[in-house]
């Protein structure tokens, strides 16, 4: 941890907790964005969070989000699976070109183009899909950038308390958290 006024051992919900005024707007934004009303399930959402994060070596956020897609059925292993070969990996093949979208302007932005947005309509999604999916790989671009620019780590477990808690209260009730 990078800011001297928190323990060394803190972690985003401390951050958080010492941060209310922006806090509270990021974790409404998460709300909206990973459980409000999309085409995606939020396990789905939460897998494409989890792979932007593991895209961007985020161990912080991966592990969090990997842990709350598998609590909302997504299989265990699949996010291993899906960075290290996502041709092979277990995945509906309806959701592979949208994880290479996330990925590909995860890694490289300025590269999209309109063939990488075909790719996920050809795979029979729609605009809102795309918007989503694109909401979510900027929201967790995003948080990666903050939890690796405040020097945020987890020790073990604590990617299985949160994701377990990201699951069984949300966003909403992450930010009743908050001072």
């Amino acid at each position: 941890m990078f800011l001297k006024s928190l323990p060394a051992d803190s972690h985003l919900l401390q951050v958080f907790q010492a941060n209310p005024d922006t806090a509270r707007p990021l974790l409404d934004l998460h709300e909206v964005v990973l459980r409000g009303p999309s085409v995606f399930t939020p396990g789905e959402r939460e897998l494409l969070a989890a792979y932007v994060s593991g895209v961007n070596s985020c161990d912080y956020c991966h592990g969090i989000h990997t842990v709350t897609a598998e609590a909302f059925g997504v299989p265990e292993g699949l996010l291993t699976a899906a960075l290290t070969d996502l041709d092979s990996a277990p995945i509906d093949d309806k959701l592979k070109p949208v994880l290479r979208y996330v990925g590909k302007l995860t890694r490289t932005p300025a590269k999209i183009t309109a063939e990488d947005a075909e790719a996920v309509f050809a795979a029979g999604w729609d605009d809102r899909a795309l918007h989503d999916a694109v909401v979510v790989c900027a929201l967790f671009n995003f948080m990666n950038r903050m939890v690796e620019g405040l020097g945020i780590e987890a020790g073990p477990g604590y990617a299985a308390t949160s994701g377990k808690r990201l699951h069984d209260i949300g966003y909403a009730g992450l930010a009743e958290h908050l001072a």
